[in-house]
């Protein structure tokens, strides 16, 4: 019986694990829930699973979260060191990293240290920290499974060496696929007048409103990048990205003998979940097999001058350093001020390089300096907001 540390249990993938989970009671026991801000969905999941522990961010939720689970044994915690707590727990045996952003980072960096097997679906960590998480999984020997759709596909198509190097298991190519989100057909024009509700709603996937806005600005794929870079040892040449509107084909590798490899199904996370949750074993999930008879695949490049977003993730990867944590750390100021009506969808990409232009990137070399260049990151683009907003009021 497996003991899992779900992070981020009230998000899209803390549902689809969960899923995941009520097929396979006699497998799997949640240990751990934790949530941001639904504290009443939390309530239910933990009046449901009964887990040993619950986690909220503010400690002001405490009582409220108390009232609501007046029958149930589950204890009840807040902060960020209780989220370490809960993922690093000797009685733990697997944890979900799905919390969102860069909040996810030391959490699952905890798990990591603790030697956990960690589903991976919060790819800020490895955007922000990559060296030293990597370096972790090694040093800890922890078990790092991706949970990314792409990522997860990836993984399925490379052989089990793949650590050895990819040059050294005959891989040329890493090819990721992305869906080219809600606007992959609007004009330039177009784009100027998109708003919060149109980003949310995604064409294939049901995601919560911060990725659901980065695959919108193909940011998400841009980190998606990144994580691919660390993951399997690839340098952002390695990675080249493929529009695939129908996200049936979850992501490509191809070898030097000419093969190319791909992993297909249906465009549901329950899988990816299912894969990492009992790998090497497969294990239902719930999810109806894939017909092809039924789609027709189509294929093409992104275009990186309407989603700018894609060129500044890979110049921040090659770049190196502290480089993607500036990336990641204005791209979440600027999509908190895009869901608040605060800066149009295009000028995201303009917030995010005027940040990367301002801040000089230093070495990644520890924790300290990477959560540094995080919060100037963060001071810089609410500063160019403000800049923005006055410069608006002078224009009008």
């Amino acid at each position: 019986m497996q003991q899992l540390t779900i992070l981020g249990a009230t998000g899209s993938i803390g549902q689809s694990t969960l899923a995941v989970l009520d097929c396979h009671p006699e497998r799997y026991r949640v240990f751990a829930l934790t949530a941001h801000s639904r504290i009443e969905e939390l309530a239910e999941l933990c009046q449901r699973y009964q887990p040993r522990y619950a986690v909220v961010d503010n400690v002001d939720d405490i009582p409220r979260l108390q009232a609501l689970l007046s029958t149930t044994v589950t204890e009840i915690l807040a902060g960020t060191e209780a989220l370490a707590f809960v993922a690093s727990h000797p009685d733990c045996d697997t944890v979900m990293a799905a919390i969102v952003g860069a909040a996810g980072l030391l959490p699952t960096l905890a798990a990591v240290t603790a030697g956990k097997r960690v589903l991976l679906a919060n790819k800020e960590a490895l955007v922000m920290a990559g060296s030293l998480f990597m370096q972790a999984v090694i040093e800890h020997g922890a078990t790092l499974l991706p949970i990314d759709s792409e990522h997860n596909a990836i993984f399925q198509c490379l052989p089990s060496h793949y650590p050895q190097g990819l040059a050294k298991v005959g891989v040329e190519r890493i090819l990721l696929t992305a869906s080219g989100g809600p606007f992959r057909e609007f004009t330039a024009e177009q784009l100027t007048t998109v708003t919060p509700a149109q980003a949310c709603k995604h064409p294939k996937w049901v995601m919560g409103r911060k990725i659901s806005v980065d695959s919108a600005t193909l940011m998400n794929k841009g980190l998606e990048l990144i994580e691919a870079c660390w993951l399997f040892s690839a340098t952002p040449e390695q990675v080249k990205i493929v529009i695939h509107p129908q996200s049936i084909v979850h992501s490509l590798v191809q070898y030097v003998d000419g093969s190319t490899l791909a992993q297909l199904g249906n465009p549901d996370m329950r899988t990816p979940i299912a894969n990492a949750l009992a790998w090497p074993e497969r294990i239902h999930a719930g999810v109806s097999a894939l017909d092809l008879v039924q789609h027709h695949l189509d294929f093409y490049p992104p275009d990186e001058s309407r989603f700018p977003c894609l060129r500044l993730a890979r110049e921040a990867m090659a770049k190196g350093g502290t480089a993607p944590a500036i990336l990641n750390a204005a791209n979440e100021v600027a999509v908190e001020a895009f869901l608040a009506e605060k800066l149009p969808f295009i000028a995201i990409p303009q917030l995010i390089e005027a940040v990367l232009t301002q801040l000089p990137m230093s070495p990644a070399d520890n924790l300290d300096t990477i959560l540094s260049a995080d919060q100037q990151a963060r001071i810089i683009a609410h500063d160019w907001l403000m800049q923005y907003h006055s410069d608006l009021v002078k224009s009008s």
